[in-house]
């Protein structure tokens, strides 16, 4: 299979299950992220219905990166309610066995895309300290640190730190 042999699309409903057999897969492999092997504890039916509601958003977008139909990364922007609808909460995720073949890169550059064309003006992500390979990504795209929580997970008793990250899209 050739190296960047994969697409990116707009998630759909009938993604639902297949999503989330990849987040309990990838919260497995990585403690890079929020969840465990447990995943979010969604239904596939509440999952369905959750991306068939933000299917024609302006606010949300959930993107998917497939191989042969196989869902081997993905990625979120959320807008902030109120005073901060100006901002985007962003997450990106890759299968292991996926990592540093320009997958997150290209994931991050449709979420980036889909913030300039519905009035974005600022992502903000979190990501732990240790992880140099996303950072790296994340300034290559012109994110900014902004700040480090030295406690933001506890993972088998370690607090791990996470630094806060903005890319102004203004």
């Amino acid at each position: 299979m050739m190296k960047n042999d994969f697409i990116i699309e707009k998630a759909s409903p009938r993604d639902a299950a297949k999503l989330l057999e990849y987040l309990k897969r990838i919260g497995g492999e990585s403690d890079n992220l929020s969840f465990g092997a447990e995943g979010l504890g969604f239904t596939p039916k509440a999952e369905a219905e959750y991306i068939a509601g933000i299917e024609n958003s302006r606010d949300s977008v959930m993107l998917v990166a497939k191989q042969n139909g196989r869902i081997i990364g993905s990625a979120s922007l959320n807008r902030l309610p109120r005073r901060m609808k100006h901002r985007g909460d962003f997450s990106v995720s890759v299968l292991k066995e996926y990592w540093n073949r320009g997958i997150g890169r290209r994931l991050t550059e449709g979420i980036i895309d889909f913030a300039r064309e519905n009035g974005f003006s600022v992502i903000d992500l979190q990501v732990r300290s240790d992880n140099a390979a996303a950072i790296h990504l994340y300034e290559k795209l012109g994110f900014v640190k902004t700040g480090t929580h030295p406690s933001f997970f506890e993972i088998d008793g370690e607090k791990v730190p996470v630094d806060y990250m903005y890319l102004s899209i203004e």
